[in-house]
């Protein structure tokens, strides 16, 4: 049971919570959450079954980082609408099919939101990207047969990216029979 739950610190982009919680024994303890909105990643693929990535600088690491297009996911937007608005203005790309294809719980110890992936097929480059304004953003167009090897390599190591690349390989049935 939550006794309780304060606002600690808002952060811009989260607010960071304290909970007071009793467990189902009775014993009671002090946690510390994130609150944050949800999040939608995206695996855009070109007719050619091209991955597209895009690599930006994360503060947090201090690395450039391959990622697939992603972002927050808008108030009144579902992970569809966020999915087609973030690769347009990430990349300059707008694909022909769009579906979800996933989602998970980035980190349920901390964080309370949910990450969803997208999946958008038939992707061209038709558009001006629009970056945030503390984005910097290189595209990469990198054949799917290698994104293996990327992640295995850890080129690709953000674990977001990496799950997005599972729910596609599900999605694809990869793993069908194991």
């Amino acid at each position: 049971d939550v006794l309780s739950d304060e606002r600690e610190a808002d952060c811009r982009i989260f607010e960071v919570r304290r909970l007071r919680c009793r467990h189902p024994d009775g014993r009671e303890g002090e946690f510390f959450v994130l609150d944050t909105s949800d999040w939608v990643n995206v695996v855009a693929l070109t007719p050619e079954d091209e991955l597209i990535l895009v690599r930006q600088h994360r503060f947090a690491s201090g690395e450039l980082s391959w990622e697939v297009p992603g972002g927050v996911i808008d108030p009144g937007e579902n992970p569809i609408e966020a999915a087609i608005r973030e690769l347009r203005e990430e990349t300059g790309f707008v694909g022909e099919k769009v579906r979800s294809i996933g989602s998970c719980r980035p980190n349920p110890a901390i964080l309370r939101n949910h990450c969803h992936f997208v999946l958008v097929e038939g992707a061209k480059l038709t558009a001006e990207t629009d970056f945030d304004p503390n984005e910097e953003l290189e595209t990469r167009l990198l054949p799917l047969r290698e994104a293996t090897s990327w992640a295995k390599e850890g080129r690709i190591e953000h674990a977001l990216s990496l799950d997005a690349l599972y729910f596609l390989w599900l999605e694809r049935g990869a793993f069908d029979g194991d």
